[in-house]
This record gives structure tokens, C-alpha cells and sequence, in this order.
């Protein structure tokens, strides 16, 4: 590693924290006079939030969106948009603040200079004419190993005003992780855009998930449903129960020695940092439902068998392996949001009605343990089968619940540095991260600029390989953020997951012919 690349890790390896004295008060912390939004009378008055255990437990992550434009950038919309809508969310206008004596770090309400978060680089001219997709990638890539400055609100947008071969300029948006999880951070960007068909509206989302209460919830069967159901009621408790021991000493068994085979796909030099390269693909949203329709199955179900098939298609290829006879075992941390679901609509009704320290965007998160498989199959839709096999039996599961306890739990008994090095070490034990996002169902504007593809992926996960899906309008695109050593072909596993997706979906249009001639 060279020495500009060792200035930029220890730079990032900072603690997440501004240590300050007490000089006004004793509130502990003087606010900025930045320009932009909010005034300093208004951000003292509100008193600091606590950073929670989560999000203590990601320091080192980030998220990276990067939103395609239909439009070159009109600056003075976008600067007047940002601050107008996503500037005003309390964790955009907050840094965090510790004492001197050392105590938890707090959320501290400060002012935004706008001038400080909308960044246009200076890029080699040369090189963007020559390749305009290139120099993107490239660019997004850099953010990976640039820290950002921890006394302002840890979000920037890049903003690179020139045409590529997807949209007429590209918008980079990089935020710190503990600012929140992926889910809510979409939420909040979704907040702030609205219809392209009718900009007085949101754009419209899809249906949300059913689930209202606690995650481990079985609604009881009515007595008119008889013994048999009652008893299979019963019975999915006690499955439950064995499931959740199974999965609490499988995560104790990771956390201490249990770790994954080295493959291709496992990060090679944990104790260096690695550049992250970031390449999306879109996929046919359409594709994906009619492989999900025809397996009586969930898109979710449909994304984890692409992804083993393609991981699999790229495995052999590469390796040279030929021994096809058994799969390989490999597993993924998925994060999962434990927040009951919340409409969009609600969150900005929300905000306008002047509740928005209501709105919850910090982490609320719990992780899962998922078995990801590498293997050979004459079937295509035997990928899917697997994973929904798989899929269902984590639902069965308290495993999330009780990662997101034990985080608090160990970060209070043993303090930051053990949980984070427990923490670190248990994702270092497996080999990918995973994730799945769901979008808006129609085009929408964000700050005035019609909106042509969003593709969210981000880097810090001790992981040579994450997967994130995310859907919008009828695309469903597929996001790598990769080792950029380890990874130099990256583009070729993209192609692997369009070919994976082609295979499934002839296959499954092959079931349904079957099916009807039956």
C-alpha cells in the first residue's frame, strides 16, 4: 500500500467524534455559523440525542447512491432544493459531539454551508471525453479512500455535469452510515423527490409489507379453523424457538472461529485497506415478477437464487474448478430493518406537521446470517428453490432480534473497541454482504432534475464483495461494490448476474408451457 493510501486510512480509522469543552453553559458544544439552513438559537435549544449502540458499530461505513440525471444540472434548483428538503432532516444538520471526559457521543444540532456538501470535482477532461462511464466509476471509486470532514454533517453530493452512456449527469450522494440504515436513508431521499408526472405529488411506492408488529408475531387461527390449525399455530413456536438456538450459536460459533471456506470471493489482505470499485447493472424488474409468479414465491426469494446462480457462473469460470458434484457454503450478512413499516406519505406528513424529531432515520438494525450456495445446476430455477428453502427457514428465526440486543449489550458491558472488533470479526468470518431495496414504481424528480436510475451500494464492511438490489419503476438494478485488486473484472460478474436472470426466466417460462399443456 502506498503512502497517500496509508494517509487515507488512518485518516478514516479517526473516532467518529468531535471532542469539545464546555464554553457555552454547560451544554458542551458551540455551534457553527455556516451559512444554509437552521440558525444557532434554534439548533442549541433542541437537546442531543444519544448515537445509538448501531450506529457506534459502523464508523467505518458508508453508504454510496449514486442517482443517473435525465438533464445537465441546473445548480441553482439543486442548491435551493437540497436545502429546502433534505438540509432540514435532523440528521443532516447534526455532528457528533463527545466531552472531554470521555462520555457517549451525542447527536448535536449545527448549521449547514451547503457550500461544504455539494462538491464539483475537478476532473481530467481528457479522460471524460475519452470515456465518460469510465470516469465515473473511477471518481466514485476515489470517495472509498477520501475521509470527509467530521465537523459538518457527515453527507456530500458529487455532482459530475457530463453526459455518460446512462444519464446526462451523474450525482454521487456519500453519507456516513451511522447518519442511518440504508432503508431509512432511502426513505428520506424518497421524501424529497416527487412525480415526474405530477410534481405536486410524492411518486407513487409500492405496497408495504404486511408486517405491523413485532417480528416474531403468528396471528392465532380463528376456532372456527379447527385443532389441526391450532396445533400447527402452536407448532410454529416451538420451530421458532429451535430455529433461533440453532442461529444464536451459529453467530456465537462466527463471532469466535467458525469461519467460511477461501474462495475467489473471499477478501484476501484483511488487514489493508482496499479501494472500492462500485459498478451497477440494471436488470428487467419485469423479469424478476415473472419468475416470482411462476415459483409462487417473493422477488426477495427470485434476487438470492440470481445471486447464487451468478456467483456460481463466475465461481467456475474463474477458478477452474471441476469438481461440481457438491455445493460450496459460503454466507452473507443481511441486514434487516426491525422498524415497524412506515408510509412515506406518514414520514412527510411527519415532518410538515412540525413532528420531525418523530421520525426515526437512525439504525434500527439487526443482521442475519444467510447461506449463499455455489454450485452447478441442470435446472435454472433450482437456484431459486434452494434459496427460497433457505430464505423461509430464517424467516423462522429470532436471529435478528437477538443480533441487534447482543450489539447494545456487548457495546455496554465492554465499550466501542470490543464491540466493534467482535463485530468486525464476525463479518470477517463470512464472505458477502447482502441487501434488497425496494423504490419508487414511477420516474421521479429530485430537486427539480428528472431522475433516470438510483443505484445505492456503499463501502467499510471488512468484505472483498457486497450485492445490493434496488428497484425503480420497472428496473431492477444490481449493485456490486467490489475489491477493486481482488475484483478487477467486476463487469464480467455483472454480466453473470444478467445471464443468470436469462436462464431463470426461460426456464420458468419453459415451467409454465409445461404447466398448461398438463
Amino acid at each position: 500500500m502506498d503512502a497517500g493510501a496509508g494517509a487515507a486510512t488512518a485518516l478514516r480509522k479517526r473516532q467518529l467524534t468531535v471532542r469539545t469543552t464546555s464554553s457555552n453553559g454547560g451544554n458542551g458544544f458551540r455551534v457553527g455559523d455556516g451559512g444554509g439552513g437552521g440558525s444557532k438559537g434554534a439548533a442549541a435549544a433542541t437537546p442531543p440525542e444519544p448515537v445509538s449502540p448501531s450506529a457506534r458499530l459502523v464508523e467505518d461505513f458508508f453508504i454510496v447512491v449514486v442517482i443517473g440525471i435525465a438533464t445537465p444540472v441546473n445548480d441553482p434548483v439543486a442548491r435551493a432544493g437540497i436545502a429546502a428538503q433534505l438540509a432540514r432532516y435532523p440528521r443532516f444538520r447534526s455532528i457528533q459531539v463527545t466531552d472531554e471526559d470521555g462520555g457517549n457521543p451525542r447527536w448535536v444540532r449545527t448549521t449547514v454551508n451547503l457550500d461544504d456538501h455539494i462538491i464539483y470535482p475537478e476532473l481530467d477532461m481528457d479522460a471524460v471525453a475519452a470515456d465518460p462511464d469510465k470516469a465515473v466509476e473511477d471518481y466514485v471509486a476515489s470517495l472509498s479512500t477520501k475521509p470527509m470532514d467530521e465537523s459538518r454533517p457527515l453527507w456530500e453530493f458529487h455532482v459530475l455535469d457530463f453526459p455518460t452512456s446512462e444519464a446526462a449527469a451523474t450525482t454521487a450522494i456519500r453519507v456516513h452510515h451511522s447518519l442511518g440504515d440504508g432503508m431509512s436513508l432511502l426513505t428520506l431521499l424518497m421524501a424529497c423527490t416527487r412525480s415526474a408526472a405530477d410534481p405536486a405529488r410524492l411518486p407513487a411506492m409500492p405496497p408495504l409489507p404486511t408486517r405491523a408488529g413485532a417480528i416474531y408475531a403468528r396471528p392465532r387461527p380463528p376456532a372456527s379453523a379447527g385443532a389441526l390449525a391450532f396445533a400447527a399455530w402452536l407448532w410454529s413456536f416451538v420451530a421458532l424457538a429451535w430455529h433461533t438456538v440453532v442461529d444464536v450459536a451459529s453467530f456465537f460459533a462466527t463471532t469466535m472461529f467458525l469461519k467460511d471456506p477461501h474462495t475467489l470471493f473471499k477478501r484476501v489482505k484483511h488487514g489493508e485497506f482496499q479501494q472500492k470499485r462500485i459498478v451497477h447493472r440494471g436488470l428487467s424488474l419485469d423479469d424478476v415478477k415473472l419468475v416470482k409468479n411462476a415459483m409462487n414465491c417473493t422477488v426477495n426469494d427470485v434476487l438470492v437464487g440470481i445471486t447464487y446462480s451468478a456467483l456460481s457462473r463466475y465461481y467456475y469460470r474463474k477458478s477452474g474448478d471441476k469438481d461440481t458434484d457438491e455445493d460450496i457454503r459460503l454466507r452473507s450478512i443481511l441486514l434487516v430493518n426491525l422498524r415497524p413499516t412506515t408510509s412515506l406519505h406518514a414520514y412527510v406528513d411527519m415532518i410538515n406537521s412540525g413532528r420531525e424529531d418523530e421520525v426515526k432515520w437512525g439504525n434500527a438494525l439487526g443482521f442475519i446470517i444467510l447461506p449463499f450456495f455455489i454450485g452447478v445446476h441442470k435446472d435454472p430455477l433450482d437456484y431459486v428453490r434452494k434459496a427460497k428453502k433457505v430464505v423461509d427457514r430464517k424467516k423462522s428465526s429470532l436471529e435478528v432480534v437477538f443480533t441487534h440486543l447482543a450489539a447494545e449489550v456487548i457495546l455496554k458491558l465492554f465499550g466501542l473497541k470490543a464491540a466493534a472488533a467482535i463485530f468486525h470479526r464476525m463479518i470477517s468470518h463470512t464472505t458477502i454482504s447482502f441487501s434488497n431495496m425496494i423504490g419508487p414504481v414511477e420516474q421521479v424528480e429530485f430537486c427539480g432534475h428528472p431522475v433516470v436510475f438510483i443505484a445505492p451500494s456503499g463501502y467499510g464492511p471488512p468484505e472483498a464483495l457486497t450485492v445490493n438490489f434496488q428497484s425503480y419503476v420497472n428496473t431492477m438494478m444490481v449493485n456490486l461494490a467490489v475489491d477493486e485488486a481482488q475484483f478487477p473484472d467486476c463487469h464480467e460478474l455483472l454480466d453473470d448476474f444478467s445471464e443468470s436472470l436469462r436462464q431463470i426466466k426461460d426456464a420458468a417460462l419453459s415451467l409454465g408451457k409445461h404447466h398448461t399443456k398438463a
